[in-house]
Parts: structure tokens; C-alpha cells; sequence
């Protein structure tokens, strides 16, 4: 049985697997009106105020599965007409507020934006507060909090503002595509543009053009996705969707790892480089840190390098949990690369709007890439890999000292850190998303049982070395 964390997901992947089976039938354009029909019935209303506000949205989802707007560079978006439940946020006096009479709040004020009624309770005036919070400081009673949105709280950037028409706005200019406010958002307001469409198309096209194929190229994090099927159900799925092949996002993971473990030794420090969101942050945040970014490219950028380089004819489509992923196939030197980009999401999206069931599949396998390259998925897995890949290739007179930052909030105060010449490690792996990749806003599931079914499937594949992996890829296509 498919499983989503939220109700909010499930309405996100309806939506997906329509659009999808659409596509695949050929019939996109005759059946985008009755899209919203088919997913919010009526004539009752199951989760806004009336029905025809319910497919009012919708049709805004389905602009958003096939694209979302061309003007907005940015892969998140707000639907502004799904994001008008949330209260005003900001400085609110709760109900702790005892009416004393100190008014120690109103003297903190420096804009006067305190008053008081005939209780004594204080009140904010919201046209005045600057959000200062300096009245929340000396109340004796800790009564007045601040009071954020969820996608605000989610946003550990501050890359999320309300507007004056009191919906989410997002600076793109800060913002680094993580797509917490997109998990967190209880509306679903804040959605990432699919490209799922363009995945379809470039099925079809090589149906039609046998010269080149089409990769898929899955992040470790997918072992602990599919949860109702096997992986190796989950590998025969993604063929017959009409993939020529599946390779491990991995096995990119072990050829950075080497080529990364070289770059640490030389320059004797070292940010991380494959984790999109991260980068983003540094360029954004920290400018004066990006002269240490690691030149690697990421796992899912290296891998179809490789894939191109021994195949001329190759389409790369990576399948992942994040939406960073999305934004980083964009970038110049990535976008020649990488074709299409796609989240779990999505993937089981396709594989209901072409009707397959992946429980009825026989078992197909992975396995180009190590352990350490199957572990990246989850915090951590980067800087053991690294680790390793200095011993394999023999580099003992350098000696890793990795700081694992797990979540942005960690990046930053690394960095800040760094930035001041005051942190002792040499290696920051820096991890967006809470747990890594596995905690990514495209996961069909979050939480701790993914990192061991990480670590699981990392372990089936111990016999291997990150070279013995590397070895054998390019033998393969060399044969």
C-alpha cells in the first residue's frame, strides 16, 4: 500500500499521477478540465470552504505539474490562492498576560505599538510593530511569543516573508530550494514545478529514436522509499516505464568520494560540494566561503558525466528526494548533463498514471555502487567516505577532520565558524536537509526508519571497495 507522511502529499502526488496518465495516453489537452473534476468530485467540499475553491487550486496544482511558471527561475512556488489560512504572523500577546500593571512592555516599545485595556492586557498594534520583539524580552510572564507561520519556522534561512496581501513570498535571491516550507506548508500553498512531462517526453522520443536511451539515475535514499514494494520491484518499474537501464546516484557518490578525498589532502580544507542546497547557502550567505567549496561536481552531476562521456547518445533523468536537485540541473555545467530531473514523488506518480503495479514485478537489481557511496543518502555517509577513499588510495600523511552538519542550521554556525578562522576541522560535509537526503522534501517518507534502511542497503554491498566499484563501472563500458 502507497504511504505519504501528509494528506497535503497525497493531494500533491493525485494531482501528478493525472497530469501523468494524461501524458501517457496522449490526451493532456482534452482532459485538463476535468482534472479537477476527477480529484475533487463535489458536491461537497473535503477540504476548503466549497468545492469550486478546492478545483480553483487544483488547477493551479496542475500548472505547477506541468512546469509552473516559466518567469519564476525558482523550482518553489506559492499558489497564493491556497495560502490564506494561516493567522497573521509575528509578536502576539497570549493568554499568559496577567494585566499587571509594571507595563514593563509598553516602556521596551520603541514605537509605541503597546496598549492596554481596561483589564490591564496588552495588545499589539501590528501597523506599528516593527517585530523588534523587545517587549517579549521583559515580560515577566513570558506572555508574548512570536508567532510564525509554518513555512516561516521550516525556513531556517528567513528566505520566507508575508506580503501584503498576507500570503507567502519567497526571495529567490536567498532562497536555496530546500523545500522544507514545501513539506511543512499544512495547505500545501508551497509546492516545487515538476518536470514530469519532460521525463514522459523523453520516454516517448526514445521509443521513436532508437540512437539514444534513456538513464535513470536513483539516489541511495530510494531503499527506503517504496516501502510496499521490494527495491528490486522497484528497479523492474522504472524499466518498464520505459528506461533503457537504472544506475546508482551512488556510484557517483564513490567517484566523487575519491576525487574529493584527493582535493582535501591538497588543499588541507574543504567544504562539501554534493549537496545543492548547501552550496547555495555559501554562495548566498557566506560569499567569502565559496573559494572553498570542493570543485567536485555532486554524485548526481558526476555519474551522468560518466554515463554521457561512454554513451553520446545518453538522456539522464536522476531520481532523487530532493528539490534542490531540480534547481541545481539549471546551473550551467549541469543542465548539459543531466536531461530531467524527478522526486520519489513523481516517480510514483508515473508509475500509477501508466498503471503499473511494482508488487507484480519480478526482482531486478542494483549494484555498481560500494557502501560508502550508498551511505552518502544519510548525514554522516560523506565524510566516512572520504575517509576511506584517502586509505585506499594510500594518502596517509593527511589526516581528515570532518565537522557533519545536519541540517542547515548546523551549516551555518559551521561556516560562521570557519568564516572567523575559529573551527578546528578541516572538512565541513554540510547536509540541507535534517538526516541528509534522506530527510528531503521530495521523500514519499521521512523519519528514523529510513536511515537504517540506508545503512541496510549500503551493507549488501560491503564486498566492494569505492575503487573495486569504480573499476568495475568503467570496465563495463569499456567492454
Amino acid at each position: 500500500m502507497r504511504k505519504f507522511d501528509t494528506k497535503v502529499q497525497h493531494l500533491k502526488y493525485k494531482v501528478l499521477r493525472e497530469v501523468a496518465r494524461a501524458a501517457f495516453s496522449d490526451t493532456l489537452a482534452q482532459s485538463l478540465p476535468d482534472i479537477p473534476k476527477t480529484i475533487a468530485p463535489g458536491p461537497e467540499a473535503t477540504m476548503r470552504c466549497c468545492v469550486y475553491k478546492e478545483r480553483a487550486i487544483i488547477g493551479e496544482r496542475i500548472k505547477l505539474a506541468m512546469g509552473g511558471n516559466p518567469q519564476n527561475p525558482n523550482v518553489i512556488e506559492v499558489l497564493d490562492i491556497a495560502c490564506d489560512e494561516c493567522p497573521v504572523s509575528g509578536w502576539q500577546v497570549s493568554e499568559a498576560c496577567r494585566g499587571c500593571i509594571a507595563h514593563r512592555c509598553e516602556e521596551a516599545c520603541p514605537r509605541g505599538a503597546i496598549s492596554f485595556d481596561k483589564h490591564q492586557h496588552a495588545h499589539i498594534d501590528k501597523e506599528k510593530c516593527i517585530e523588534c520583539g523587545r517587549c517579549a524580552s521583559v515580560c515577566p510572564y513570558s506572555a508574548i511569543i512570536d508567532h510564525k507561520r509554518p513555512c516561516q519556522k521550516a525556513c531556517k534561512i528567513k528566505a520566507i516573508h508575508i506580503n501584503e496581501h498576507s500570503a507567502a513570498e519567497i526571495d529567490n535571491q536567498s532562497c536555496v530550494s530546500c523545500g522544507a516550507c514545501v513539506y511543512q506548508c499544512p495547505f500545501g500553498a508551497i509546492v516545487d514545478k515538476s518536470f514530469i512531462l519532460d521525463a514522459i517526453q523523453l520516454l516517448r522520443e526514445s521509443q521513436n529514436n532508437t540512437r539514444y536511451k534513456v538513464y535513470a539515475v536513483v539516489a541511495p535514499s530510494i531503499s527506503s522509499q517504496f516501502s510496499y514494494a521490494k527495491l528490486g520491484q522497484v528497479v523492474s518499474g522504472i524499466k518498464a516505464l520505459g528506461f533503457y537501464t537504472v544506475v546508482e546516484a551512488a556510484l557517483g557518490a564513490d567517484l566523487v568520494a575519491y576525487s574529493e578525498a584527493r582535493e582535501l589532502a591538497e588543499k588541507g580544507f574543504l567544504t562539501s560540494s554534493c549537496c545543492p542546497a548547501f552550496v547555495r547557502y555559501i554562495e548566498t550567505a557566506f560569499p567569502a566561503m565559496a573559494q572553498h567549496i570542493s570543485h567536485n561536481p555532486s554524485p548526481m552531476a558526476a555519474i551522468a558525466e560518466a554515463i554521457k562521456k561512454t554513451d553520446t547518445e545518453a538522456k539522464v533523468v536522476f531520481i532523487g528526494p530532493c528539490t534542490a536537485k531540480k534547481q541545481e540541473r539549471l546551473r550551467p555545467g549541469v543542465r548539459e548533463l543531466v536531461d530531467c530531473v524527478l522526486t520519489f514523488e513523481e516517480l510514483q506518480a508515473l508509475f500509477d498514471g501508466k498503471e503499473i503495479d511494482i508488487t507484480s514485478l519480478p526482482l531486478d537489481v542494483l549494484d555498481n555502487a560500494s557502501y560508502y557511496g550508498r551511505i552518502f543518502a544519510r548525514s554522516g555517509g560523506l565524510s566516512d567516505a572520504v575517509a576511506q577513499a584517502l586509505k585506499e588510495q594510500g594518502i596517509e600523511d593527511f589526516h581528515a577532520n570532518p565537522i557533519v552538519c545536519d541540517g542547515i542550521e548546523a551549516c551555518r554556525a559551521a561556516l560562521l565558524r570557519a568564516s572567523k578562522n575559529m573551527l578546528p576541522n578541516n572538512f565541513i560535509e554540510g547536509m540541507a536537509c535534517s538526516g541528509g537526503c534522506i530527510g528531503g522534501a521530495g521523500c514519499l517518507t521521512h523519519g528514523e526508519k529510513n536511515k537504517n534502511e540506508v545503512d541496510s542497503y549500503g551493507h549488501e554491498a560491503m564486498e566492494k571497495s569505492i575503487g573495486d566499484a569504480i573499476s568495475i563501472f568503467e570496465h563495463a563500458f569499456d567492454a
